[in-house]
């Protein structure tokens, strides 16, 4: 007994592992978007990832990248950022992590390529539904012309260098930051009280059966849809059914507790209710579908993959990122309750800001305004673009700063 007890992974075993196969896929979906922001022509995700083509352009291009669950949402909320429409980054968001080249290869080898291909086919159907519906319940919540790109440039040719795109690739992660945080510790819970090999006793429950217990159990996960399949393969060569393990792989990587939240917050609830009844529903139909066609092969048990110094070093920048983020945000509580109630309207002057395009931006624009020595407090008005600001501070260094932080600003009282 004593024995078992110290072989089964605690729950700092199960935290250290979520976290070390989550950090890198985050840093590779950061410095995607990052990339995107910085190399593409200014405005060419506005012009091309927007309306039903923009949607089948989004899914294409997510479902040979390499990014997981946690990876894809700094990707997904940067095109967001950069202009496109919800459906495109929600499409995107929920094609990407199924898939990609090395998830493909390795489902292949492990439960055949019937099994892979099928998967490929259910990340497009599910992307394309998920962002169809997102763009017809939430017309008004698409990004405006105005507001999506971020207006720095001085010249109509100007790209973000490297620090620009080093920026952007970190405004992605902080603005989800405690989400991620939320998800990594809960599916280390879940992990630590729910272990994979506990899923093999509900085989005899059927193959839809099996399914809604691997849907429920995978939809707050993270769940890598490359490092898993290994987990996949061996419940399956344990008795359960391919749907079931289709379920797993498709629901688990399309979602998990950081993502749910961060699809929340970034585009609102009714976009929020699409992106996880698609997930939900298109799993546990497409997974019944492939029971139904009888094409399942054999499934070949294999190893788990073993952290490696790239998911260490990883895993550290990102542990020290979300340090950096908590103490700016803990600073940022301070600095608002340091904020007087009332000023003289003679105190107050009033900026046009353009490239907010989320509270994050807003955030930023406050703390780089407010930090100027002539300024006592900053307030954003995110609906109208505004910047309020109260103090001595000149103009000119108010815009300046704003500049530097990315942003254009023009006095408007």
């Amino acid at each position: 007994m004593h024995e078992h007890l110290t072989q089964t992974p605690g729950f700092l075993d199960n935290l250290l592992a979520v976290a070390l196969n989550l950090s890198p896929w985050l840093l590779v979906g950061a410095a995607a978007a990052g990339l995107i922001h910085g190399l593409l022509p200014e405005g060419f995700v506005r012009r091309s990832l927007r309306g039903r083509w923009g949607v089948v352009k989004a899914v294409l291009l997510g479902i040979p990248l390499p990014l997981c669950s946690c990876g894809v949402i700094p990707a997904a909320v940067g095109l967001k950022k950069d202009g496109a429409s919800d459906g495109a980054s929600v499409g995107f968001l929920i094609s990407t992590p199924q898939t990609g080249v090395d998830s493909i290869l390795v489902s292949a080898s492990f439960l055949g390529w019937p099994f892979a291909l099928f998967k490929v086919f259910s990340a497009f159907v599910m992307g394309m539904a998920g962002g169809l519906l997102a763009d017809l319940v939430s017309p008004g919540a698409r990004p405006s012309p105005e507001s999506a790109v971020p207006l720095v440039p001085t010249h109509p040719a100007h790209r973000p260098g490297l620090r620009g795109m080093f920026a952007h690739a970190v405004e992605t992660l902080e603005s989800i930051w405690y989400w991620l945080l939320f998800g990594v510790v809960l599916s280390a819970a879940i992990s630590t009280f729910i272990p994979p090999e506990t899923m093999q006793r509900f085989a005899s429950l059927g193959p839809l059966g099996t399914a809604l217990v691997m849907l429920v159990l995978s939809l707050p996960m993270y769940v890598c849809s490359t490092s898993s399949v290994p987990i996949a393969a061996a419940l399956v060569a344990g008795g359960m059914p391919h749907g079931a393990a289709l379920v797993f792989l498709v629901a688990g990587p399309a979602s998990n507790v950081a993502t749910i939240g961060a699809v929340y917050k970034t585009f609102g609830a009714r976009v929020f209710w699409v992106y996880l009844s698609v997930v939900a529903l298109g799993s546990l139909g497409l997974g019944m579908l492939f029971d139904g066609m009888g094409l399942a092969g054999s499934a070949t048990a294999g190893h788990q993959h073993e952290a490696g110094p790239l998911a260490i070093a990883s895993t550290v920048v990102v542990a020290a990122a979300m340090l950096w983020f908590a103490v700016r945000w803990l600073g940022g509580l301070r600095g608002a309750r340091k904020k007087p109630a009332t000023e003289g309207a003679a105190d107050i002057r009033s900026f046009q800001v353009q490239g907010m395009s989320c509270q994050n931006c807003a955030r930023k624009v406050e703390t780089r305004a407010g930090g100027l020595s002539g300024v006592k407090w900053a307030k954003v008005r995110l609906d109208q673009q505004r910047l309020e600001v109260a103090g001595p501070a000149t103009d000119q260094e108010i815009t300046k700063a704003l500049e530097a932080a990315g942003y254009r600003a023009q006095r408007i009282d």
